[in-house]
């Protein structure tokens, strides 16, 4: 793991991400791979556009098919894939119009408990993504995420294991937010990953949660402003989704290692390269592995 010609040829890990059997599915990946990625995870991604789960047997088959998207990426891309597993808040959230809020949310639950499963036997590393609505609910939908989440977080820290977030973007706000559950739940902070995170990883900003950045246009700049001051992990991430409808949408699978030779290109300005590789060391190697564990 070393800088040479001013570029990285270390591990590039890519920290969230979803794939399609529909969409680019492999060539996604490959594009991943040629453009020096090495690690991803592979996050369960839901059919938001076709029947949702409505029993724990049709959540069991999704997981399945998202674990074995993963075998079929490490087989024909040879990339470390780490599979991430759970029931996605806006599926909770459509569900409660469907089946009712008591149904909706019995359903949730037994879904974290059998990605739990998952984990623990070495099937999956995370569970996620989970969380609370991006968007503005009722009062009672409200106070049922955050109930519901803090139990989600009670759960996984009975299991030890880490969670992605989805999460609404109100900046500091929410990581304060999010934090206090944290420690009511007695989920350490840094077990709790703030994914699709803004790139301001100060501490006065994260609140103690780890964060999954997400690797916009603007992000090098921000991260370069503020990760002197950082006080958890923090990763890169694109959010690929993958969706044959929405070409375009979000980042496409090169961002993140193009990303990080920009932000080495960057911090080569102000600090001596030892420096550089131990600031990208943390970022692609140590810290994800301290989150997700080794395969």
């Amino acid at each position: 793991m070393a800088i040479k010609n001013g570029r990285w040829d270390g591990p590039i890990w890519d920290t969230h991400l979803h794939l399609d059997r529909a969409g680019r599915f492999l060539d996604a990946t490959h594009d991943f791979v040629r453009a020096g990625g090495t690690h991803l995870c592979l996050v369960h991604k839901p059919a938001f556009t076709e029947k949702l789960p409505r029993t724990l047997d049709e959540v069991k088959s999704a997981y399945q098919e998202t674990i074995e998207i993963g075998e079929a990426v490490r087989r024909e891309c040879g990339l470390d894939v780490r599979v991430i597993l759970g029931p996605h808040p806006v599926v909770w959230e459509h569900q409660i119009h469907d089946m009712g809020i008591q149904a909706a949310s019995d359903l949730h639950i037994s879904s974290v408990e059998l990605a739990i499963e998952y984990c623990l036997e070495g099937k999956s590393v995370a569970v996620g993504e989970v969380g609370r609505p991006h968007y503005p609910v009722s009062d009672e939908i409200w106070a049922a995420a955050n109930i519901q989440l803090e139990e989600v977080m009670r759960m996984a820290n009975r299991a030890d294991i880490p969670i992605q977030l989805h999460v609404e973007d109100h900046g500091a706000q929410t990581n304060e937010e999010l934090g206090s559950l944290c420690d009511r739940a007695g989920l350490p902070r840094n077990r709790a990953i703030h994914h699709y995170a803004p790139a301001n990883v100060a501490a006065e900003f994260t609140h103690g949660l780890s964060s999954s950045v997400s690797m916009g246009k603007d992000s090098i700049s921000t991260l370069i402003e503020t990760h002197a001051n950082a006080s958890a992990s923090w990763t890169m991430e694109t959010d690929y989704l993958d969706d044959p409808r929405r070409p375009g949408s979000v980042l496409g699978p090169k961002t993140v290692p193009k990303r990080t030779q920009s932000l080495v290109s960057s911090l080569l300005e102000q600090y001596d390269a030892s420096e550089v590789e131990e600031l990208l060391i943390k970022i692609h190697h140590l810290w994800p592995s301290e989150l997700y564990g080794e395969l």
